[in-house]
């Protein structure tokens, strides 16, 4: 993986967007990232590390805003990186989640989070991820690394640098398995306990299984007596075989009872089917004499009815007679009624007519004449009554539109004449405003000058507080620091003063001294206290290196304070946070003015343009509502004129009445009732003749049949439904006759010589159920020995299914439970190593075997790792430790003994050799770019030199190394360097010599 180019906009301490060309350095190979504490340095690998995975290794203990504190609400915040994996090249750009200025209503509104994949194809960034989710998933298909892989071997981040080497054996267990993936052994570990807590489950619950099968079956044997010549309690105290065999044994007495109660159940049910015949038989001849008896009782019924069926058959023939003259009767019947209506309907006319002042003698024919000639006359005169009544309208609709256009013209003169003071007025409010608005610029100019020295001057009230907690804590730091070296330089003391007693306490008698070769001791020295052995001394070096160190951080943390008090201060202008706060107030309420006003002069100006085209549609509006106003009263003369005419032809026409319309409607009425009475007088007439020949007809036809009036037919006639249903009562008497006699001569037949006393079938029944009931015992006896036997013989199949899983289950278990006793680190396993562990210690072994590589030659042969797989106290994960061996002594030592320089040579070869291995795990991924972010400030010149050959080996076939520090001596010794500075505003930028274009 190689980068090539970073850019960062509004990104930690930088607000303008800043750009970093890493190509510019293919030719150095190694270069410096340099600058002041708290330029931001960091800072650079915090943009690659939130470009690729979205976040900041520096910030994993918290939520820390990502957006610079420099940039304005306006500005964007926006990370981009350009990087080449396998060849192909990629650029991403992410933007975490911030407060900008909202489009509408005011206030902030929250910018979500973005990503962006893209990739250089045939000369231009084709887009590949346009969402979180999917950049997240493509970038990891593409680099293979996870974000802590990352940090491990490319990414060497501050305060990770030596956490490898000195982490407790859990946590480098955490670690490692974070970074080869390894918690799937544990997953194994934790499967096998659960199939050995099942197996021995499974194992436990068919032992289980196998003696409740027994009691069951026991129980049964007890309950049905199967014992035999066993008894009971002999069968419950037996082994499992021995309880097994008695089952058995009870089965096969089981099988034999099954043949004995069929041979009864067969012997019953013969007994019981023949009894069965008997008495079915002698039941059907009781049966048969009494369906005789109830035959010869029907026929006899049926005889008694003959006299009631003949009357029917006589009202039927009357009423089929009475439906041949229906139809006469009842025409004659109809024409009477419609007479005698015709008659109501001649009298209501006549009433009518008399009521409208007519007379019954007067000619109706004529009348209707004459009214029909005066009506038509009439109507000409109604044409003119209403066109009188148009005109009338039209008239008034003259008089409304005349009146509108004269007030119309009024309220246009009125709004002319108010036209030049508005004009004035608005044009005075304009200058006032644009007067207002042209202040706006300055005085955002000014507020904008006024908030970053307010924002300076919290910050100094923020800072001035910890640059007093640093210089106090550089102090304590300080007097710890002296006090450290005083304590080394009394141990060595003690210890040279101890020499002579260790020595002494060595001495043999007869033995030649190791000094002076005598074998007489006459007087051997005597050790005045403890003796100070190489422990003691190394403890107390690293405590003086740890307060050294301790010292030099303070020391630059209160360098840092003092530096950031004295921008803040400059920054302020030596103004307090209070008074540039009440100065930025002002000004905002001055600024709200200045763009209430910009608003204000489009408002105004539209406004003015307004007004006069008020008065043009004034102006055009008079003169059309004049030019209205002549034709108007033209019109209207005209209507006075035609309706003064059309009035006096209608007054002549309407005689006595209101109008003509109101007389055509009387003489219209007086036509109708005439009308009406001719018709009705013709009506009668025309009813009288049909009822007179109904009449005849109907006589002509009663004559010479059996009825003797219209009455007599009218009484004989039947309903259509009782007509039927006489029909059918005739009908069934007849075939209800006939069929119960061939019924009765029929049983006459069959029971000739037959009869059935009531005893013998009572007795007969008897015999049948008594039969019945011993079948049904010896049946439920057979089933209940068939159940028996059948319950046993599965109850003994289950018994030895069962028995056989047990023995095979015991084995399988005891298997399983080694497997997982040893996975998990238990006996038979001596190293108490579980999997994942075991894994994971190989790994160490090659991890430690590649750092000892580089620490032999950092270190001039003086040090090397070594992995141990000893046993560790207090159930602690063993396996995982690191120790070093001391070539000086011969002795492995703790890795929290080293100096401070010496950890660091240490962390920086075995971070080297868990790069290389975690590469390799990745499918070979190629490192072409590398960072170290450490304070080289711990190693003397001797050690830096060695430092820097490692690092100088490095960029070795083609790869870049970057390196954070601000060590003098290190910006001497490698030339090529990105400098990161902090500007007097606030801000920081980077400046590099070399810089290119982007590709696109």
């Amino acid at each position: 993986m190689k980068l090539h180019r970073l850019e960062v906009t509004g990104f930690g301490p930088f607000r303008e967007r800043q750009i970093v060309d890493f190509d510019a350095f293919d030719d150095d190979g190694l270069f410096l990232i340099s600058g002041r504490t708290g330029a931001g340095k960091s800072s650079i690998l915090d943009g690659v590390s939130f470009a690729l995975y979205g976040s900041v290794p520096r910030y994993e203990g918290g939520d820390r805003r990502l957006r610079s504190d420099h940039s304005f609400l306006t500005d964007p915040t926006e990370v981009r990186l350009e990087f080449t994996v396998g060849g192909t090249r990629w650029r991403v750009t992410r933007a975490p989640e911030y407060e900008r200025p909202a489009k509408r209503g005011g206030g902030l509104t929250l910018e979500p989070a973005r990503a962006e994949l893209e990739e250089w194809v045939d000369d231009r960034w084709v887009g590949r991820a346009a969402k979180q989710r999917e950049v997240g998933i493509a970038l990891d298909e593409v680099l293979g690394l996870s974000a802590q892989q990352f940090q491990q071997v490319i990414l060497l981040a501050q305060n990770k640098f030596s956490r490898f080497l000195l982490a407790a054996n859990a946590e480098r267990q955490q670690l490692l398995r974070t970074l080869f993936g390894t918690k799937r052994f544990e997953v194994y570990k934790e499967a096998l306990d659960e199939r050995r807590r099942d197996a021995q489950k499974r194992l436990d619950e068919n032992g289980a299984r196998v003696r409740a099968l027994l009691e069951i079956a026991e129980r049964e044997i007890s309950t049905h007596d199967l014992h035999g010549a066993d008894t009971g309690e002999a069968a419950l105290d037996a082994d499992v075989l021995g309880r097994k065999e008695a089952v058995e044994r009870a089965l096969a007495r089981a099988e034999y009872r099954v043949d004995a109660r069929g041979n009864e159940r067969a012997v019953a049910t013969a007994r019981a089917e023949a009894a069965t015949a008997e008495h079915r038989r002698l039941v059907q001849i009781a049966e048969r004499l009494a369906d005789l008896q109830r035959a010869r009782t029907d026929l006899a019924a049926r005889e008694s009815e003959r006299s009631e069926i003949d009357a029917l058959r006589e009202r039927l023939y009357r009423a089929r007679a009475a439906e041949a003259l229906r139809a006469p009767v009842e025409n004659a019947a109809r024409a009477a009624d419609a007479l005698a209506a015709a008659q109501a309907d001649h009298r209501d006319a006549e009433e009518a007519w008399t009521a409208a002042g007519g007379s019954p003698d007067d000619d109706i024919p004529a009348t209707i004449e004459g009214l029909t000639t005066r009506i038509a006359r009439a109507q000409a005169a109604a044409e003119a009554e209403r066109d009188a009544a148009a005109l009338g309208d039209a008239q008034q609709l003259r008089r409304d539109e005349l009146a509108r256009l004269d007030e119309a013209l009024r309220d246009l003169d009125a709004v002319l004449g108010a036209v030049p003071e508005r004009r004035r007025l608005a044009a005075l409010q304009l200058a006032e405003a644009r007067t207002v608005a042209g202040r706006h610029d300055d005085l955002a100019a000014s507020r904008t000058d006024l908030a970053a020295r307010l924002d300076a001057a919290r910050s100094l009230e923020r800072l001035s507080p910890r640059a007093a907690e640093a210089e106090a804590a550089y102090a304590d730091a300080n007097a710890l620091s002296a006090a450290a070296s005083a304590h080394v330089g009394e141990v060595l003391r003690r210890r040279l003063r101890g020499y002579a007693g260790e020595l002494a306490a060595s001495l043999v008698d007869g033995e030649p001294c190791a000094v002076c070769g005598s074998t007489a001791h006459p007087r051997p020295a005597v050790h005045d206290g403890e003796p100070v052995t190489d422990d003691d001394l190394a403890a107390a070096e690293k405590a003086r290196d740890d307060a050294a160190m301790a010292e030099k951080d303070a020391a630059q943390a209160a360098a840092a304070a003092r530096e950031a008090v004295t921008a803040a201060a400059a920054a302020a202008g030596g103004r307090d946070a209070d008074e540039l706060a009440d100065a930025v107030a002002d000004l905002d309420d001055r600024l709200a003015a200045a763009a209430a006003a910009r608003s204000r002069v489009d408002e105004l100006s539209r406004d003015a343009e307004q007004i006069d085209k008020l008065e043009a549609d004034a102006l055009r509006e008079a003169a059309a509502a004049r030019e209205r106003a002549g034709a108007v009263r033209e019109e209207l003369a005209t209507v006075d004129g035609a309706l003064q005419t059309t009035r006096r032809a209608v007054d002549a026409a309407r005689g006595e009445h209101e109008s003509v319309a109101a007389r055509i409607a009387a003489d219209e009425k007086l036509r109708r009732l005439a009308a009406a009475l001719l018709d009705a007088r013709r009506s009668e007439q025309t009813r009288r003749e049909a009822a007179d020949a109904a009449d005849g007809d109907r006589d002509a036809r009663i004559a010479g049949t059996m009825f003797a009036s219209p009455a007599d037919v009218l009484a004989a006639l039947l309903p259509a439904d009782e007509t039927d249903r006489l029909v059918r009562r005739v009908e069934e008497h007849a075939a209800a006759l006939t069929a119960a006699r061939a019924r009765a001569l029929e049983l006459e037949l069959e029971t000739v010589d037959q009869t059935a006393e009531p005893e013998t079938v009572s007795a007969a029944a008897g015999e049948a159920a008594e039969a019945d009931d011993a079948r049904s015992a010896a049946i439920a006896a057979e089933a209940d020995a068939v159940n028996l036997a059948t319950g046993l013989r599965d109850l003994v199949t289950r018994i030895d299914a069962a028995a056989g899983a047990v023995a095979t289950q015991a084995e399988d278990a005891a298997a399983i439970t080694r497997l997982a006793d040893t996975v998990a680190g238990r006996a038979p396993n001596t190293m108490k190593m579980d999997l994942e562990t075991f894994v994971l210690a190989a790994e160490l072994e090659e991890i430690v075997a590649a750092a000892n590589l580089r620490l032999a030659e950092m270190s001039s042969g003086r040090y090397t790792l070594r992995h141990s797989d000893a046993k560790q106290a207090r159930g602690a994960a063993s396996g995982l430790s690191i120790e070093v061996l001391d070539a000086h002594t011969g002795r492995l030592r703790s890795p929290q003994s080293l100096s401070g320089g010496e950890t660091f040579l240490a962390s920086l070869a075995l971070a080297l050799g868990l790069a290389e291995v975690v590469t390799s795990r990745a499918g070979g991924i190629r490192l072409d770019t590398l960072f170290i972010d450490e304070g080289f400030g711990s190693l003397d010149p001797e050690t830096l030199e060695l430092a820097m050959r490692t690092l100088d080996e490095l960029r070795a076939g083609g790869r870049i190394v970057g390196v954070i520090s601000h060590v003098e001596a290190m910006k001497e010794q490698i030339p090529a360097q990105l400098v990161v500075e902090a500007t007097p505003e606030g801000p920081s930028i980077v400046r590099q010599d070399v810089m290119t274009q982007p590709l696109g």
